[in-house]
């Protein structure tokens, strides 16, 4: 895995600062401490920090073809690269390394913008053709490697893998993006393709930019699609089946390294899945790890030694420290960006306890997305019954006065939580699941903001993010349709963000084989039914993993990795709580009402409220004004 970077002058041939891309380029160190290099000619700069995996003496970057009229920095793998090497070699093209990266080069010259079709893996690349003079941008179909770019004001395009990247040049403008803030505090992450910063943007998964000297810059453009459907033609034994052997070789093909492997192991379904499907691949022992947690409602360790044992894995096994609170601060600087998934923490941990053993690890991200695991899914389908009984013109007015006069019962079972179930049931399918997800509801924004705040939003709210993907979803079953919208935001946004700079901040390597696209292609056909049947998520792979997985690691309660965010807000992050919420940096920046701030920490801490998910959200914006500022 690497970090890319460069510097383009749309404009001309103004000569690019040396120092100044250098200075990018070391920006992302941790996500290549190998090897380091740099292209330079007039109007263009690009830069490379390199993980070796594959190639280690052959694969150094930038890369060039044959005549050196082309150009590559590339972070991420094409597992397809040695079918594809064979393919243009017998066209004519001359490779001087057996790496995916020289891939690329040919592939342009042979394909065009269309080579990205015709890659299978996770990647991000930028491309120059002096010929074409066109400077040409990829990201890989699921977004699983990062891409970020900007537009200076003097007619630069800016890029690079991390935000911090495009934060070294002095020309891009620090300006908070009011919709990304919007975003922010309702999904705990800003979704693409908007940054936190007004003037840099996201490449979305499955999209491309192609970028002409001399032209303006326009819009990406996409590739690739994923489409649900129900034209399998299999039973459910037969599906089942498939479903194993399409994912064993998504795999296998990941299991091609030059440098140590292994897998995360946390005792879920997916880890578990993937990790018994390596021990079937080869003959040594598959290096595996997990973390344990002193509360056993969120310990899964005992079943991951469970799989381990059987697999007879080389297991590593460490504890995390319930008062693991260090990495706050840490934290802001990984994401760039606010960014308010706490269990960002133990993968940090479990990222770093991998690296210890191996450089390359594989993960089991992506089942719940693709199979249908979360329990949102299952309450959403509860809710669409329920909707289908009464036209929205009747629900609304109803359901939305019962939402607004029943008590809150955060501490309740959800099934008794009736104040969210009918706000849900007063909304339509896209509204409902939205508020369902929301880390902070519509109404608790609209009291957060200020009303000048408020102002400058002119009416924007963060629904339209979804509205936009569901305007766009191949599908109209209430089911495919909130997964189609899991892949377009949280999938990417939240999950793929959390797992790339983790394992970058230890220059580690996590391969994801469920996210395979031709296995993704596949599986978004399967009906909607063997993916959640009656109460039972993922039910299609749980019974086809039968005979691999014992049935207390397949039948047992979704658990996840979990921070006691509520009891350190009250205890040992009690003041610091207290000193980053109501301190000058988001008291001053005229965001927010300092009497609903008030509020969100006297309740919490007297114990009255539980706003710890509130709290930690604005605790890593408040890290990220400090650090922008």
């Amino acid at each position: 895995m690497c970090g890319i970077v460069g510097i383009f002058d749309l404009n001309g041939r103004r000569p690019i600062a040396r120092d100044l891309l250098d200075r990018m380029n070391e920006s992302q160190h941790h996500r290549g401490p190998d090897q380091g290099g740099l292209h330079l000619e007039p109007g263009v700069g690009l830069g490379h920090r390199r993980l070796s995996i594959i190639d280690l003496s052959g694969g150094r970057q930038p890369l060039y073809n044959e005549d050196e009229s082309v150009v590559v920095v590339y972070n991420g793998e094409i597992y397809n690269f040695a079918a594809l090497i064979d393919e243009l070699a017998a066209q004519g093209h001359v490779f001087r390394t057996r790496c995916d990266t020289e891939v690329i080069v040919h592939a342009w010259e042979e394909w065009g913008a269309d080579c990205v079709r015709r890659f299978r893996g996770m990647f991000a690349f930028a491309l120059w053709d002096r010929g074409r003079e066109t400077l040409f941008l990829a990201r890989d179909r699921l977004g699983i490697k990062p891409l970020h770019y900007a537009l200076l004001p003097d007619g630069q395009l800016i890029f690079g893998s991390e935000l911090k990247a495009l934060l070294v040049h002095p020309g891009l403008p620090r300006v908070t993006d009011p919709h990304a803030v919007e975003d922010y505090f309702a999904y705990g992450y800003v979704p693409e393709p908007r940054t936190i910063l007004e003037h840099a943007r996201k490449l979305p998964p499955g999209q491309v930019l192609e970028v002409r000297r001399g032209g303006p810059l326009s819009d990406p453009r996409p590739y690739w699609e994923v489409s649900f459907g129900t034209d399998t033609g299999l039973d459910a034994r037969s599906a089942g089946e498939e479903l194993i052997r399409r994912l064993e070789e998504a795999v296998r093909i990941r299991m091609v390294a030059e440098v140590p492997l292994g897998a995360f192991l946390s005792g879920g379904v997916d880890s578990s899945a993937v990790v018994a499907l390596m021990a079937r691949q080869t003959p040594d022992p598959v290096h595996t790890c997990s973390i344990s947690f002193g509360d056993p409602r969120y310990d899964e360790s005992a079943f991951a030694r469970q799989v381990a044992e059987r697999y007879h894995t080389d297991h590593r096994v460490e504890q995390v420290d319930p008062d693991d609170f260090g990495l706050v601060d840490r934290l802001a600087e990984l994401y760039d960006e606010p960014y308010a998934d706490s269990s960002a923490m133990p993968t940090y941990r479990v990222c770093e306890l991998a690296r210890k053993q191996v450089t390359v690890a594989l993960s089991g991200d992506g089942g719940d997305e693709n199979l249908a695991g979360y329990r949102r899914y299952r309450w959403h389908m509860y809710e669409e019954r329920a909707r289908s009984l009464l036209p929205l013109g009747l629900r609304r007015p109803l359901f939305g006065f019962l939402g607004r006069v029943y008590p809150k019962l955060d501490w309740a079972p959800r099934v008794l939580r009736g104040k969210s179930t009918f706000q849900a049931l007063a909304r339509d399918s896209v509204e409902g699941y939205y508020h369902n997800i929301s880390v902070l509801p519509d109404e608790m924004r609209a009291r957060l903001f200020s009303p000048a705040f408020r102002g400058t939003l002119q009416g924007y709210q963060a629904i339209e993010v979804m509205r936009a993907h569901a305007r766009n979803a191949p599908s109209d079953h209430p089911l495919s349709l909130v997964q189609y919208l899991d892949f377009k935001t949280y999938l990417v946004g939240d999950i793929l963000t959390k797992v790339d700079r983790a394992s970058m901040a230890h220059a580690l390597e996590v391969r994801v084989p469920i996210l395979d696209h031709v296995l993704v292609e596949w599986m978004a056909r399967l009906p909607p039914a063997l993916k959640l049947h009656g109460r039972e998520g993922k039910f299609l792979f749980k019974r086809a993993l039968e005979p691999l997985l014992p049935a207390d690691v397949l039948y047992r309660p979704k658990m996840g990795f979990a921070v006691p965010l509520a009891a350190w807000f009250r205890g040992p992050l009690r003041e610091r709580v207290r000193a980053a919420v109501l301190g000058e940096a988001l008291g001053d920046s005229g965001l927010f009402d300092r009497r609903y701030l008030e509020h969100l920490v006297s309740a919490h801490q007297s114990g009255r409220r539980d706003y710890s998910a509130a709290l930690w959200s604005l605790l890593m914006f408040e890290a990220f004004q400090r650090r922008i500022q």
